[in-house]
């Protein structure tokens, strides 16, 4: 590890480890998951990495979300904390869901695109946070101290991740679909009134593949904006490092942290709302099909 130039406070917070070695930096080594804690089950591969680490920090921070600012001591005259809950509620009641599901619907799926809404939140938010995870093994050294290598990571920067909360949604879509109008009914809403016969199995056909293009372009979405994000961050930084000049911080630190800036304030909320309320519209569409 090379010594941190002046500015390398900054850098160590927002920069991961490789990219404090000129020689060895490249932003693509961040999303790589090597195994910390290797488990594997037949052909499965089960082995924690930093993904499934961001995944347990994202599900804690959604359940102390939930449990801190709506359900500990809530009261007639709310104070700042249930102010801010219940501004959490209301979006997820008045705008996800029953902006998306047919009223009869909403009790039931409010808790699913709500959880989602946070749990997505949560996930993009801490990979914007400077954490010891994204190598537990590095170290850095800080005015002579050695101290843990600190990296910015999102979960939800993953394929994998967002694929399967595409997939989930995607899911209880058809599972919600068979359920309120019957399976034959369901299938049958797919074909508009009135076409020939023989366009039948075309237009099904068309029809199945548009659904499995929502899988895609809902786990797309999320996942290409959070890694652009991160990219461009880390190119910026890591361009002090691969030139080797400390004077390119007049202009990489100042872009990097205006792109930081939109990133935490206006992409990370965006995102999960969108997702959410993607979610919210495919399940009320298949449970009211003709609406």
């Amino acid at each position: 590890m090379r010594r941190i130039l002046p500015l390398g406070l900054l850098v160590a917070l927002l920069l991961p480890a490789q990219a404090l070695a000129a020689e060895e930096f490249d932003p693509e080594h961040e999303f790589q998951l090597p195994p910390w804690i290797p488990i594997h089950i037949g052909p499965l591969d089960l082995s924690i990495n930093k993904a499934v680490a961001y995944l347990i920090l994202g599900s804690l921070l959604s359940m102390a979300i939930g449990i801190f600012l709506m359900r500990v001591r809530i009261g007639v005259d709310p104070d700042t904390r249930q102010t801010i809950g219940e501004q959490i509620y209301d979006i997820c009641q008045t705008q996800i869901a029953e902006g998306g599901l047919p009223s009869k619907a909403v009790g039931r799926w409010f808790p699913y695109v709500a959880t989602l809404f946070i749990f997505i939140w949560s996930l993009n938010m801490l990979g914007f946070v400077p954490l010891p995870l994204t190598n537990p093994s590095d170290h850095v050294e800080i005015l002579g101290v050695t101290v843990p290598a600190l990296g910015i990571y999102a979960a939800t920067a993953q394929i994998s991740v967002t694929l399967v909360l595409a997939a989930m949604s995607v899911a209880f879509t058809h599972i919600e679909g068979v359920r309120w109008n019957g399976a034959g009914a369901y299938f049958k809403s797919w074909i508009p009134h009135g076409v020939p016969k023989a366009l039948v199995p075309f237009l099904f056909t068309i029809e199945v593949l548009s659904h499995a293009v929502r899988v895609v372009s809902l786990s797309v979405r999320l996942f290409a904006n959070m890694l652009a994000g991160h990219m461009l961050i880390l190119v910026m930084l890591g361009l002090i490092i691969v030139l080797q000049t400390a004077f390119l911080a007049l202009v990489t630190v100042p872009v990097a942290t205006a792109f930081y800036l939109f990133e935490v304030v206006i992409v990370v909320n965006i995102q999960a709302f969108i997702f959410a309320t993607l979610s919210a519209i495919y399940i009320g569409s298949a449970i009211e099909p003709d609406h």
